[in-house]
């Protein structure tokens, strides 16, 4: 090792917080930020471009660390540098509502660009942002003035490789040539079941030049060959770059480097005490001398680097105004002045103009009306553009013009959605995704993770239900619709016709921290006639659709395409002369948030008589009828035939509806 002692005990500096906050913790991993210190020393204080006491600043360079459970790396850049983050927190390491928690989390740290963790996503959200900068930067510098214009760094280790979404982004972005993304793989051999080379013996180096990635291989902890290869990478604008650092996990520790044993757990207190004299640190715990916080001082130097792209920024502004200030709206996120009225327009026209068509029709019909509103809208599919119909009059494909507004994301369902939540994490675009709903499943955690970070990404799947027929129950949903409300801040819209899925779109589009899961048909479904009331109400997640003839005996909710099996019902009830509603319910996340006075004019607590229907598994229906009341859905897998026998085959049909309701009753 090649590393002069002042670069030697700045990089010991992040040894010993890590080691120390993870022994008070009694809980952590301080193998990863002791093998990677010389690294991060590297990166942090000679290329990372950054200002600590502005960490929004828009042109700064982004940092991810995608092996996240490396947090006390992290933490201990960002305290040492001179970021919110204080001494005190780092004593506080893995407590209730620190801003130094267990992994990094978006919205807690002020530095922390992402959430990570779940071991891949990091990297997948670092391509996002390689994607992010790219096209922002071409759609915005103009000669002379690169308003747009830095890097994307970011740390992985073994873990991240190993989980298969790390191929699915990695390929993607060696093929998009996304040359400002470098990548650091902290190449220890050890993860938590000890050597790796049991059951991970791959050619990472050939894998990633298959890629189309520049590929180096370094000491990690000779800081000069480090630099050599940062210096490379930086230069290399056409390639993604991967650097192999070679480290050793838990590097200064007498007894636990290189093993296993500093992986997981604290090092314990018999050997800190000898890992402080092998690192010939002899202060206090948690106790830097001012020597360490003046060499790792980032604000002077970050300070002078935001000013001098303010003094560009402002030039910018001059020559080009109005593109100044449209960048400004779309990475503060703000929708423009005109969308909701427009937006309304184009909603009042649906109903107006009535259309049977196939929800996923309508959605695509909704994504052209909207578009041209919205130049930050980044769309993709996942190999089903024509099924999922997202493609749209304007779309112009990335890998044929940078300055583009779509993306071929391939067979990628995991990778897309975690690459979307980088995107929209970076500012400038709204991003939406597709699959069809049954293969959510493969995105299922990244999905989770744009809830938990609050992110606008709008996750587009159609072919809903047993509705889309011969392809079977490989393809059929049944249960994820459930998993998808059960999570925390995601909205799920299943709309029933062109109306509710314009109100879907727009709602989508207008909820800033929450992202949305839009649910549409494969088969078309008919027009529900509304007055200006019930079309506002919409929005509210739940309405009377049909009311009631004469005294309110019974409730049916709805939604998607059975709110045609719910109509038929209604219609030859309120014949009988059976006081029936019908309501539809296309968000019920939305309508659990509104008022309660509003909440019991749609659903009268007093009306206990109570059926909903769904092509969905039956359980969470029962939060709205209770357990008295009936579920006319799915408890089974699906089966391989066409729709029209699907249905009557599962007995979901109009008789099965008055069946239930005549039994509640």
């Amino acid at each position: 090792m090649t590393t002069p002692i002042s670069e030697r005990r700045l990089a010991n500096a992040i040894r010993t917080l890590a080691f120390e906050a993870v022994q008070k913790a009694n809980s952590g991993h301080p193998g990863a930020p002791m093998g990677m210190a010389d690294i991060a020393e590297v990166l942090w204080r000679k290329f990372l471009k950054h200002n600590p006491t502005d960490p929004n600043w828009l042109n700064r360079d982004r940092f991810v660390l995608s092996n996240g459970h490396g947090s006390m790396l992290q933490y201990a850049l960002l305290h040492l540098t001179g970021y919110d983050v204080s001494i005190e927190h780092i004593k506080n390491f893995r407590q209730l509502h620190s801003k130094t928690p267990g992994h990094p989390e978006y919205g807690y740290t002020a530095g922390v660009e992402t959430t990570t963790g779940p071991l891949g996503q990091g990297i997948a959200n670092a391509v996002g942002f390689a994607i992010a900068e790219k096209t922002l930067a071409a759609q915005f510098n103009r000669d002379g003035h690169q308003v747009i214009d830095h890097q994307t760094y970011c740390f992985l280790g073994d873990g991240c490789l190993m989980e298969g979404i790390s191929h699915e982004v990695c390929s993607l972005a060696g093929t998009l040539q996304l040359g400002k993304l470098v990548v650091y793989y902290d190449d220890n051999g050890i993860s938590i079941d000890g050597d790796v080379e049991g059951w991970f013996s791959d050619d990472t180096q050939k894998r990633f030049e298959a890629y189309g990635w520049q590929v180096q291989k370094v000491d990690g902890h000779d800081t000069d060959a480090i630099t050599q290869a940062t210096q490379n990478a930086i230069a290399e604008k056409n390639k993604p770059s991967l650097i192999i650092c070679k480290t050793v996990i838990g590097a200064g520790s007498p007894n636990k480097q290189g093993l296993e044993a500093s992986h997981g757990a604290p090092l314990g207190a018999d050997e800190i005490l000898l890992t402080r004299q092998a690192l010939k640190w002899d202060h206090e715990a948690f106790e830097l001398p001012d020597d360490i916080y003046e060499g790792w001082d980032c604000t002077v130097k970050g300070q002078a680097l935001q000013q001098s792209w303010e003094s560009e920024f402002d030039a910018y502004k001059d020559a080009y105004p109005e593109l100044a200030s449209e960048l400004l709206r779309r990475v503060n996120g703000d929708l423009p002045a005109n969308f909701e009225t427009q937006a309304q327009e184009f909603i009042k026209a649906c109903q107006d103009n009535p259309e049977n068509i196939a929800t996923r029709k309508a959605s695509q019909n909704s994504i052209n009306a909207l578009q041209p509103l919205l130049p930050e809208l980044l769309g993709g599919s996942a190999d089903l553009a024509g099924s999922n119909l997202t493609w749209f009059k304007n779309a112009k494909a990335l890998e044929d013009d940078a300055a583009g507004n779509y993306i071929h994301y391939g067979v990628r369902e995991f990778g897309m959605t975690a690459i979307a939540n980088g995107i929209a994490l970076y500012g400038g675009f709204i991003p939406y995704v597709a699959t069809f709903l049954m293969f959510m499943e493969y995105a299922r955690n990244a999905v989770r993770m744009s809830a938990l970070m609050k992110q606008r990404v709008i996750n587009v799947y159609t072919h809903d239900s047993i509705g889309l027929g011969e392809d079977g129950p490989t393809h059929q949903p049944v249960e994820q619709l459930s998993s998808l409300r059960a999570t925390p801040n995601l909205h799920t819209w299943r709309p029933c016709d062109t109306v509710e899925s314009a109100v879907a779109w727009v709602e989508a589009l207008k909820a800033k921290s929450t992202p949305s899961a839009l649910i549409f048909s494969r088969q078309n479904l008919p027009h529900q006639a509304r007055d200006i009331e019930q079309v506002a109400n919409i929005a509210k997640g739940g309405y009377v659709l049909a009311k009631e003839q004469g005294e309110l005996r019974a409730i049916i909710i709805a939604t998607g395409s059975e709110i045609e099996l719910a109509m038929n019902a209604y219609n030859e009830l309120t014949a009988e002369g059976l006081g029936v509603r019908v309501v539809s319910m296309p968000c019920a996340e939305v309508f659990a948030k509104q008022e309660i006075n509003y909440r019991d004019s749609v659903l009268p607590p007093q009306v206990r008589a109570r059926v909903a229907v769904e092509a969905s598994h039956i359980d969470y229906w029962y939060k709205f009828v209770g357990l008295d009341g009936k579920v006319v859905g799915m408890t089974t897998f699906g089966e391989s035939a066409p729709a029209k026998d699907l249905f009557p085959y599962f007995n979901i049909t109009t008789d099965a509806v008055i069946q239930a309701v005549k039994a509640v009753v």
